[in-house]
């Protein structure tokens, strides 16, 4: 059932969106020169796949999780597209394509070893990796994987229609702080 709603709702997003992509496109190749941000991701059973975003930080900033990166290698452009969640929307893509769903625990990079351990062991590899779900409206992301893999696992085992939904609503709404980054030195 879920795996309709993500085709159908992205489907929607996508035609629905699209002005609003193109113009972000355009903003971000006047901001960046790369609009497009790809980046390998560990996805449904550890496999990897390439998630499509729009790039946030300046071209050539290091590979590594968000909390990791400097509040400096993010541009004004850029901050806007977190604050609103609309650095997301080319996932839609990836959600089409069945590497995503629209609700499940978001996908980590191949790097994250302490991640990857605690999500294995608590079975989160078994289901598509989302855009949004439990753990990014309570504001907790990777910088405590412990604690994102308990979310993920209470998440999967929990899932209802009603909160698909509800976590969807209040990502577009703007509820969840978002991936945390390091202050300016």
């Amino acid at each position: 059932m879920t795996r309709f709603l993500d085709v159908v709702l992205a489907l929607i997003g996508l035609v629905v969106g699209l002005p609003v992509l193109l113009v972000l496109v355009i903003v971000g190749w006047l901001d960046t020169g790369s609009p497009i941000f790809r980046q390998e991701r560990v996805g449904r059973h550890r496999r990897p796949f390439t998630l499509v975003k729009f790039r946030t930080m300046k071209p050539g900033t290091a590979s590594r999780a968000t909390h990791l990166t400097d509040a400096e290698a993010i541009t004004r452009f850029g901050r806007f597209l977190r604050h609103t969640k609309l650095d997301e929307l080319p996932q839609l893509w990836n959600v089409l394509k069945g590497e995503m769903s629209l609700v499940g625990p978001r996908p980590c990079l191949p790097v994250q070893e302490e991640l990857i351990a605690a999500r294995d062991a608590r079975g989160v590899f078994a289901v598509r990796p989302g855009i949004t779900g439990l753990a990014q409206v309570q504001g907790v992301d990777m910088s405590d994987p412990e604690r994102l893999a308990e979310l993920d696992q209470e998440m999967i085992r929990s899932l209802t229609l009603r909160d698909y939904f509800r976590y969807l609503f209040l990502t577009v709404t703007g509820k969840g702080a978002g991936d945390r980054v390091r202050p300016s030195s």
